[in-house]
């Protein structure tokens, strides 16, 4: 067998390997609100009863989810408004996390330490 036809080989059987492992968008979600609760990043801002998540963008390497605040008679605010808390996108594969960072136009490797 040439070097380049197991390369090639090599390449399909890791991707493979990546996809069967990869995120579906619950168990993103999941990822991400487990994370969140684990590391208290709202603890002192608002609920995560107040909260809730939509998926936003589906893309082949990420779920991008928008946390928006709740509100009900219970949250308080008004009904017919659900501001942006923040953004998050969970990476299939890796299972990593970044948050968006509206001041710079920018997505940032989730650091819990930065938000609290």
């Amino acid at each position: 067998m040439s070097r380049t036809l197991i390369a090639i080989i090599i390449a399909f059987l890791s991707a493979d390997v990546v996809l069967a492992r990869s995120l579906n968008e619950d168990a993103a979600l999941n990822l991400l609100l487990r994370t969140i609760k684990h590391d208290h990043v709202y603890d002192k801002r608002i609920s995560l009863d107040c909260v809730t998540f939509e998926t936003e963008e589906t893309a082949k390497e990420y779920f991008q989810f928008v946390l928006r605040e709740n509100h009900t008679a219970k949250c308080g605010g008004d009904p017919e408004v659900s501001p942006v808390v923040d953004r998050y996108r969970v990476y299939r594969g890796s299972r990593k996390l970044e948050r968006y960072d509206a001041a710079n136009d920018s997505w940032q490797r989730y650091d819990p330490g930065k938000m609290k």
